[in-house]
């Protein structure tokens, strides 16, 4: 993977991570219109950037998360992500194997997008306006419905979380905030499991390869702090259907590009 290559996934993880889009759908068509080399270490760069995008969380919402009076916040993150990694864990060689078809990640991008068409009108009277309103057992929940994303790579976390939040309740501005406080814990051990697993299988890193992943993550930290802001307004603004649009259009751009061969 050249650092050109690994600007530009790690643009597309930045732009995509936080948002209701799947960024696990466009790492994919990124490398398949890009044909990436599917070596170790470029499977292994595409999760581990991740962490890059973790940061900007943890800089946008710094007091909430270094809040060490209020442990019931760190608690609702601890149960909600429980079922993400027992699943995740159990379903690792599933999500590997579904990560490999971009047939099946179209399809699930375009039935997602029907979704976000909707989810504003369907839940349009929320009852819990505050992150500190959300109790264990609600949290509990929303850690079920972050579930889906593994179930159905191409669903998006971040849309899981949020049309589950909503569900519940939830203003669509609490639930997408939560969506990203529970994207630290869920994404960090993520990356630290692909990351002891890579080391097991292929040593340790190289200079180089060092140096694309210190570039990328960097990249990706500017981007989803950036993708971030703007998210949150506009969802406040204009809700969640132009996302929708979007992902029915995307997906049916790459079920075209399947039926011609470009990709596949």
């Amino acid at each position: 993977m050249s650092i050109l290559e690994a600007v530009i996934v790690a643009i597309v993880e930045g732009l995509t991570e936080f948002l209701p889009i799947s960024s696990t759908a466009h790492m994919v068509i990124c490398s398949s219109l890009m044909h990436f080399e599917k070596d170790p270490f470029t499977k292994y760069f595409e999760i581990c950037i991740q962490f890059g995008a973790i940061l900007s969380v943890l800089v946008l919402y710094f007091k909430k998360f270094i809040n060490f009076k209020s442990p019931a916040f760190y608690l609702k993150l601890i149960i909600a992500v429980i079922p993400y990694l027992v699943l995740g864990f159990l379903l690792n060689d599933f999500i590997d194997d579904k990560l490999e078809s971009p047939l099946f990640i179209a399809v699930i991008m375009i039935l997602g997008g029907v979704l976000l068409l909707f989810v504003d009108r369907w839940f349009s009277a929320p009852r819990i306006l505050r992150e500190e309103d959300i109790d264990h057992k609600l949290a509990l929940k929303i850690g079920f419905f972050q579930c889906f994303a593994i179930i159905f790579p191409g669903l998006s976390r971040s849309a899981a979380t949020i049309i589950g939040g909503m569900s519940q309740k939830i203003s669509k501005e609490v639930a997408a905030e939560f969506s990203f406080f529970l994207a630290v814990p869920t994404m960090a051990a993520a990356t630290l499991y692909k990351t002891l697993s890579y080391i097991k299988k292929e040593g340790m890193f190289s200079a180089e390869q060092l140096t694309t992943l210190a570039i990328g993550n960097a990249v990706a930290f500017v981007v989803a702090l950036l993708a971030i802001k703007f998210f949150i307004n506009f969802v406040k603004e204009k809700g969640f259907k132009m996302f929708g649009i979007y992902r029915i259009l995307l997906g049916s751009v790459v079920l075209i590009l399947i039926f011609m061969k470009v990709i596949g």
